[in-house]
């Protein structure tokens, strides 16, 4: 049966995992959202494992969060981030991570396409995390858009553009490898 996950399949979700663990905590705080190498990490489980296998590595690092282990931006765990001002990017990043997945799932070898499919993703989250943001510190969703999306702008465009470039180049040698 081709849906079930094998031993192998396992093995590689629980290595991007972990390269979402080691990257997630590398933030730079400019304020109440910092910039982060999350939806970098992200998309590059998307590229490695497709839209099912990436999404379920992000929810697996997004649950060793929440038992706390220090592996959101700033080395920071447990459920208060949920409820803090950032925790709708962690939900966004869920529905970034299935939407761009889609997308990649299907054209991982035309970057144009793929671009626009984490762009997509990542407005998704964007307005995840802006109405959490909105609501958790009593703003407008203006002010929470100028605060939590403005800014990362120009960096995301840069990740995704390292993501859709070098993307798949990572998934052909996987492929070549056998281990997708």
């Amino acid at each position: 049966m081709e849906n079930k996950i094998n031993i192998r399949q396992i093995t590689i979700i629980g290595v991007i995992t972990a390269v979402i663990c080691i990257l997630g905590p590398l933030s730079i705080p400019i304020g109440v959202v910092p910039i982060s190498f999350t939806n970098l990490a992200i998309y590059f489980a998307l590229y490695t494992l497709g839209m099912k296998k990436g999404t379920l590595s992000y929810i697996v690092y997004m649950l060793i969060g929440l038992v706390g282990i220090p592996v959101f931006s700033g080395f920071s765990g447990g459920m208060t981030k949920l409820v803090g001002p950032t925790g709708g990017y962690i939900i966004g990043f869920i529905f970034m991570a299935l939407i761009g997945g889609w997308v990649i799932d299907r054209f991982w070898d035309k970057w144009y396409l793929a671009l626009l499919g984490l762009v997509a993703g990542t407005a998704v989250c964007y307005l995840f995390g802006s109405v959490w943001l909105a609501y958790q510190a009593h703003m407008s969703l203006g002010a929470a858009f100028s605060a939590g999306v403005i800014p990362f702008i120009p960096g995301d465009i840069v990740k995704m553009l390292i993501a859709v470039l070098a993307g798949p180049q990572i998934r052909r040698g996987l492929i070549k490898a056998n281990l997708i």
